[in-house]
């Protein structure tokens, strides 16, 4: 259980921070830059979550699901698994929630009709907010993969399957709040010429 007693600490003052192991980091550590933009995405999630209309209150669901799943990567990625026991279970993502959001996916691609054409972010306030999150949580991954590749800075694999998705989920259930993708706004290639 969380309990926060006081918000400010002082103890990051000079510029670290410590991970759910204890360990104490520098706040411009590649490891922090990740959990950070995972967190910056889920407050943009939330940000759309406003602009949700009741018509689409199935996409609510799942962007509350899926900001849940947030804090748990945020929680897996701040107690890297050094292969060290902690007095604790650390909380991991796993497949299932992987494959929750692959069948989040498909369910909402199946109301939508084949893209023929890129699209512009756009179209309602709900969709341009969904794909500033997906901008984000691509940002995010690819601060995951770095971070994967650095010496023993490991990442899960469910972790990185999962933010590899969620831009996907980003992106469909933008097209499916724009009212099916019929209010899509396309790419016309050279259109400004």
């Amino acid at each position: 259980m969380v309990v926060l007693n006081r918000i400010y600490t002082k103890t990051g003052d000079a510029g670290t921070t410590a991970l759910g192991s204890g360990e104490r980091v520098p706040k411009t550590s590649p490891r922090i830059a990740a959990y950070g933009t995972v967190d910056e995405t889920n407050a943009l999630i939330g940000v759309a979550r406003t602009h949700v209309t009741e018509a689409d209150a199935d996409v609510d669901a799942m962007l509350h699901r899926v900001q849940n799943d947030l804090f748990d990567l945020g929680a897996d990625l701040c107690v890297p698994d050094r292969g060290k026991e902690l007095p604790y279970e650390p909380l991991r993502v796993a497949d299932g929630q992987v494959k929750r959001l692959e069948d989040e996916i498909d369910l909402m691609n199946g109301a939508l009709q084949p893209l023929r054409s890129f699209i512009l972010p756009g179209g309602s306030s709900c969709a341009a907010a969904l794909h500033v999150a997906r901008t984000v949580s691509r940002r995010a991954e690819r601060l995951m993969v770095e971070l994967a590749a650095i010496p023993d800075e490991p990442v899960s694999a469910p972790a990185l399957k999962y933010i590899n998705r969620l831009s996907d989920f980003l992106f469909v259930a933008a097209r499916y709040v724009n009212d099916h993708g019929k209010a899509d706004v396309l790419w016309v290639p050279g259109k400004n010429r």
